[in-house]
């Protein structure tokens, strides 16, 4: 699959999230609302997840910006990340991206938004500080790749996507618990039923969440990783930033499970773990594998 066919299909991928979404979000307000005996359980399912499936494209960045506590700069705020940032999007025929910085020590960043045009980049303090600009380039081109690969819209949706489902199953399980106080009422026979389905709603939330996330194939980073290093033309740049980034053991305050995929490495310190059971699970690919892969680069040069 090369750049171009990377790019349709993950915009294929989008809206098949935005409507899969929509209809599962429905099933499941239909299939309540008929063990509770409710229309009104439907039509709130119906446009809870208009809703929040239209919402989410115009508004996603909008909610993980809010979720990072990212700040907006001006050029006059930082001019050599700016400069920086503009020659690489001259070199990659993009418009140039809103940039934010997250005040925190861990050097990370992630790109978001709907499309080139609305597109974000947003990095860390910690990655400012820590990286020699060659390091810096590598990363603004890797996220830069996923821009131009039309990743980040699919990445983004992802996260608002999958708090609204963790959400719809805490409402779910509340109106379960309601409906066992009035089991007593001859005509709520499925009050029992509600509750071992809701309960069940509750522990596979989490697990449909992070099925979500992999849905995502981690491929993506492989290819931004490739891209950006082409887009540099220098791959070391990149594999000794993200040997410098996966090293740091400072925390990121502001991260969480669901934006994890976002970021360029995973900001969760500590719990990546190396067997291979574990890796399917992985929102990213091993990072040697990643830096293998980008020094392979080098040598073929």
């Amino acid at each position: 699959m090369n750049l171009y066919t990377q790019a349709d299909s993950n915009v294929r991928k989008t809206w098949f999230l935005v409507f899969g979404f929509l209809i599962f979000i429905i099933l499941i307000g239909w299939f309540f609302s008929y063990l509770l005996d409710s229309p009104v359980v439907l039509m709130i399912a119906v446009l809870f997840s208009i809703l929040m499936s239209f919402g989410s494209y115009w508004y996603s960045d909008k909610i993980v910006l809010a979720m990072m506590k990212a700040k907006p700069i001006e050029k006059k705020d930082n001019p050599k990340l700016y400069l920086l940032v503009e020659n690489l999007c001259i070199t990659a025929g993009l418009p140039l991206p809103k940039i934010y910085i997250i005040e925190e020590k861990q050097p990370n960043a992630f790109a978001t938004g709907r499309n080139a045009q609305h597109a974000v980049v947003a990095v860390t303090r910690g990655l400012l500080e820590r990286l020699e600009k060659i390091e810096l380039e590598g990363v603004i081109g890797h996220e830069l790749s996923h821009i131009g690969n039309k990743d980040m819209l699919l990445q983004t949706l992802v996260v608002v996507l999958v708090g609204s489902v963790v959400m719809l199953s805490d409402f779910f399980l509340r109106i379960s618990f309601r409906s066992s106080r009035r089991s007593s009422d001859s005509r709520n026979k499925g009050g029992g039923l509600l509750i071992v389905l809701g309960i069940v709603a509750a522990i596979l939330a989490p697990i449909a969440a992070k099925m979500i996330q992999l849905a995502i194939s981690r491929k993506r980073e492989f290819l931004a990783d490739a891209s950006g290093a082409l887009l540099t033309r220098y791959p070391e740049g990149l594999a000794r930033a993200l040997e410098k980034i996966a090293a740091d053991p400072s925390p990121l305050k502001v991260a969480n499970n669901s934006a994890n995929h976002l970021f360029i490495y995973s900001p969760l310190r500590g719990n990546q773990t190396k067997g291979w059971f574990a890796r399917l699970f992985m929102t990213h690919p091993p990072i040697e594998e990643r830096i293998r892969a980008l020094r392979g680069m080098e040598t073929a040069q």
